[in-house]
């Protein structure tokens, strides 16, 4: 199974850039979009300046719980810029989901309460909503993960968008949203409290 067959196997339809999208980036945007693979994991991420956003991380069921995932987001880490991720919102009825979210809870996430994400999926023409998660090394604010999530939409997930896929996602002021009184509950305490 090559790289692409991995992460489709295991992302949900309407999460998935096709691969000619993610072949594209690689090569015109090889300065800012890489692949990590390794026969256990693939993963695809974007380096900015100023940021690193995590597109995909794929780490394989039979080595699930031999530190792969950690040393993968610790070489990241290592880069001691901000790491921003999308999540789906956990699914009591899917427990990798919830495993997910205990996974980047103990590697120090924190679940960005001010930022909204929701974007209609190309592929099913369903709304996505999505969770961002962050890491943080100087304390960032989420004001500025936001800001950050911006230039990741618009750099990375739109990049091309109308020739690959016939039409164009929605603009970033559409899917992104933020407002720093928002009161949402944590999503990792309510999963902490759960388990």
């Amino acid at each position: 199974m090559n790289w692409y067959e991995k992460l489709n196997e295991y992302f949900p339809i309407e999460e998935m850039k096709s691969q000619e999208h993610m072949e594209m980036l690689l090569k015109e945007k090889g300065d800012v979009y890489y692949k990590d693979e390794g026969s256990n994991h693939v993963l695809m991420y974007a380096e900015f300046k100023t940021f690193i956003f995590i597109d995909y991380l794929y780490v394989s069921s039979k080595s699930r719980g031999q530190g792969l995932g950690h040393k993968i987001i610790d070489k990241l880490k290592a880069k001691a810029k901000p790491i921003i991720l999308e999540v789906e919102p956990v699914d009591y009825e899917d427990t990798d989901s919830e495993k997910r979210l205990r996974f980047y809870k103990r590697e120090g996430f924190k679940h960005a309460q001010s930022i909204g994400y929701n974007r209609r999926s190309l592929a099913t023409n369903e709304e996505n909503p999505m969770e961002i998660l962050y890491w943080a090394p100087d304390d960032e604010d989420e004001e500025m993960i936001y800001k950050q999530m911006r230039k990741m939409y618009e750099d990375i997930h739109t990049y091309k968008d109308e020739q690959l896929y016939g039409k164009a996602y929605q603009p970033a002021e559409e899917v992104l949203s933020y407002d720093d009184e928002r009161t949402a509950n944590d999503i990792f305490d309510v999963i902490t409290e759960k388990v």
